[in-house]
């Protein structure tokens, strides 16, 4: 099934190019920075505690709330992208997302901090939909897997950015410099989103949908969670993303300087680890699934199976603290659950059709957020009512795991099913319809 499909060119299929490459450049920029303000908060997580006087619970709030923002934006993103475009969401999302930064520099409490992260979380949350349709309007379909990978490979550049950068920043010129400079990259991208992005290439106009109103939002949601891939898609990125979302978003520096005995400069540098394997284990994952489609699934499983096998060792191993080596094998390892959870829209965008593309990846995208979010909430509660026991907090990382696992083994068949019914519909109409 893997070559045919590799070679399958569909009626309309876009060109690809040096001018595809510039303008998704141009969205992948504005991702960039979403990332880079969304990821701020893990290097600064000690420094918020101190900053607002807040306990561990009080301080997984701030991304918790966050991530329900962008949770729950990300079908109503998805049905804004299928209708108002690319360049109307990205631009908002970037007007959005630049505020919540600013506002988190000058917060002076707890409360307003809140209300800032609350703000970026929901411009964050209109990034990557837009960039996935994005690449899907410029991009030929059989370069989706690889074009899907390599923005999330720019995003992991951003949480990159944070780790090296900004924490450098927020020790050296302070909490309010470092976020409210970081602020300015918002501007920039927005001002190249208003004066080079463009939705289509020229000749490629999506057909004027007809449909208005709550009618038509029910039907394109409930379409795209009919699709059995569009669910197995919301479990595995369920399943993949949360244990490295959930360390480097807030609890990994804690956990290796509090747990580990580390230094900050090595917990950093640890996190570096994960942000580089993320970014090389991404160009392989990518490559290897535009070559062989039935390859998501095995790559997928043995991402969770590898993540829990490495996390159980580091929490059991015994002594005070894990040696080196196994700090450094997890950390690699976790660099694997951002690919991995790219895979979900490998399962979701064979099952939809163009106009839909929007609202199944926006169902696909809320999976890894809402296991993020439980996971950071749970850890949050568990360290302090253990006196903060990180073996009992991290524990709670496997029981979603096997949630994910199971519905993902519920689901592979009718999706297999289902995807070779449309793949035998496709090269029909290939054969039928000319190209236009």
């Amino acid at each position: 099934m893997s070559a045919p499909a590799r070679n399958l060119t569909l009626p309309g299929d876009p060109p690809g190019g040096r001018p595809a490459v510039a303008v998704w450049s141009i969205g992948v920029a504005v991702y960039f920075v979403a990332v880079i303000f969304r990821t701020s908060l893990g290097v600064a997580g000690l420094d918020a505690a101190d900053r607002f006087h807040v306990n561990a619970s009080a301080l997984s709030t701030f991304s918790i709330l966050q991530l329900l923002v962008y949770a729950g934006m990300q079908i109503p993103v998805g049905l804004l992208v299928d209708r108002l475009g690319t360049k109307r969401v990205l631009s908002i999302g970037a007007v959005l997302f630049t505020a919540g930064q600013l506002g988190f520099a000058f917060s002076p409490s707890y409360g307003t901090a809140l209300a800032s992260r609350a703000l970026l979380g929901c411009g964050d949350a209109m990034t990557f939909i837009s960039v996935l349709r994005l690449g899907t309007r410029w991009f030929p379909a059989r370069r989706g897997p690889l074009v899907a990978q390599l923005a999330g490979l720019v995003g992991m550049a951003g949480n990159l950015v944070s780790t090296l950068v900004l924490a450098r920043l927020l020790h050296g010129i302070g909490w309010t410099p470092a976020f409210a400079g970081s602020a300015l990259a918002g501007v920039v991208v927005l001002v190249l989103t208003l004066l080079f992005l463009k939705d289509h290439p020229e000749g490629q106009e999506p057909e004027p949908s007809p449909h208005r109103g709550a009618a038509y939002v029910r039907r394109q949601i409930a379409a795209s969670w009919r699709e059995p891939g569009t669910r197995l898609g919301l479990w595995v990125h369920f399943t993949t993303q949360f244990p490295a979302m959930v360390f480097l978003l807030l609890w990994g520096l804690p956990f290796l300087v509090e747990a580990q005995g580390l230094s900050r400069a090595t917990a950093g540098e640890l996190l570096t680890l994960v942000v580089l394997s993320n970014m090389v284990i991404g160009l392989v994952y990518g490559q290897v699934v535009a070559r062989h489609h039935a390859a998501r699934l095995p790559l997928a499983l043995g991402t969770v199976g590898a993540t829990a096998l490495l996390w159980a060792a580091t929490l059991a191993y015994p002594g005070e603290h894990a040696p080196m080596w196994l700090l450094l094998v997890l950390c690699a390892v976790l660099g694997a659950c951002g690919p991995a959870s790219m895979l979900g829209f490998d399962f979701a965008r064979p099952a939809n059709p163009p106009e839909r593309q929007g609202t199944a990846s926006g169902i696909t995208n809320m999976g890894g957020f809402i296991a993020s979010m439980t996971t950071l909430f749970a850890i949050g509660v568990l360290l302090d009512a253990t006196g903060d026991d990180y073996t009992v907090a991290f524990s709670s990382v496997f029981v979603l795991q096997a949630l994910g696992v199971s519905q993902i083994l519920r689901l592979r068949g009718r999706a297999a099913r289902r995807e070779r019914e449309r793949l035998v519909a496709s090269r029909v109409e290939t054969v039928h319809v000319p190209a236009a």
